[in-house]
């Protein structure tokens, strides 16, 4: 089994770091498993950037292309959502206006589980409100490209490190 690493808040490639290591002793950067791997990593890291930026989330059709029709998120609330009742609400939560606050990302990575399956996680911070998240990323058929499939977010307390 190939595991990548990729961590950042653009592709990792872009932040000049490095992005994992081959079993075997290989470098990143060869051809290969790992280089396939990284990209699948890191494209589901620029799946999860666009799922913050307010133009996508205020647009059903974009969000919805970066969603997979049998999403899951247990919210920072406890509240579960779908994908249907996500795409219905999602313009008028946190993060989604202009002029309101956005989602600053931080410490994220991800690691490949399985071909076609990446699992990411990092923090965020929008407002005074910091939050630890934790998503699957699955591949589809064709067109569709890389979608989150689930997604869990546990609000931090005040003080907690």
């Amino acid at each position: 089994m190939t595991i990548a690493r990729a961590s950042g808040i653009a592709a990792p490639e872009a932040l000049g770091q490095s992005v994992g290591a081959r079993p075997g002793g290989g470098r990143p950067g060869e051809d290969g498993p790992m280089d396939s791997a990284t990209d699948d990593v890191s494209q589901a890291i620029a799946g999860e950037l666009l799922l913050m930026d307010p133009d996508v989330r205020a647009s059903r059709e974009r969000a919805g292309r970066l969603l997979d029709p049998e999403f899951v998120e247990v919210g920072g609330s406890g509240r579960r959502w779908t994908y249907e009742s996500m795409l219905a609400e999602l313009a008028g939560l946190a993060g989604s206006g202009e002029d309101g606050p956005r989602y600053a990302p931080s410490r994220i990575s991800g690691v490949l589980l399985a071909p076609g399956l990446v699992h990411l996680t990092f923090e965020t911070m929008i407002g005074e409100r910091r939050t630890r998240h934790s998503s699957i990323w699955r591949k589809g058929d064709g067109a569709g490209g890389w979608r989150m499939y689930y997604h869990q977010a546990t609000r931090v307390p005040p003080g907690v490190d």
